[in-house]
């Protein structure tokens, strides 16, 4: 066997290859596009594709895209904790998270940071929205109250029957 003819049949032996490996790779991929794998959550936010109810919790969380588990994950909390101390927690987040206070007036060219220190706007957004998530839940259960209250009043004061009418013959028009 010739040197080139054995060239030119390593080539297209290597072509079919290739060519069988990104056809599979292929078919895996719109296999995968059809279908998501079980357990995964898409772009969707863990938990907020499961807050499909009509309940309040429920769509606490699909509007502020946060369960209350990652809530209480993101701000190091314990579901029982005071507010107090997940607003200290909070506080201490945000500020770690925040960029270094600008220089009132740069003497010569801007240095570069060398604190080593490093902000995330991304982290501390987080942080903003897992506050504002248990806020939210801890307010709900006052709003139910009042709601439930406000129900009660509606119900009670409709269901009163209208006053009678007058008897005919008394107080009409002479």
């Amino acid at each position: 066997m010739s040197s080139p003819r054995a060239i030119i049949q390593i080539l297209i032996t290597g072509t079919r290859i290739l060519g069988k490996a990104f056809y599979e790779a292929g078919r895996q991929a719109a296999k995968n596009a059809r279908s998501p794998a079980a357990g995964s959550v898409g772009s969707d936010v863990a938990g907020v594709g499961n807050a499909s109810s009509g309940s309040i919790t429920d769509q606490l969380t699909r509007q502020h895209r946060m369960t209350l588990d990652e809530a209480h994950l993101i701000l190091n909390a314990k579901r029982e904790e005071e507010m107090g101390n997940i607003l200290k927690q909070y506080e201490h987040l945000f500020k770690a998270n925040s960029p270094p206070p600008l220089p009132s007036k740069p003497a010569t060219a801007p240095k570069a940071r060398s604190t080593g220190q490093f902000y995330s706007h991304y982290l501390q957004s987080k942080v903003v929205r897992a506050r504002e998530r248990i806020e939210a839940e801890r307010k709900m259960p006052v709003e139910v109250e009042v709601e439930a209250v406000g129900q009660k009043t509606e119900s009670s004061s409709s269901s009163q029957p209208p006053p009678p009418p007058p008897p005919p013959g008394s107080g009409g028009t002479h």
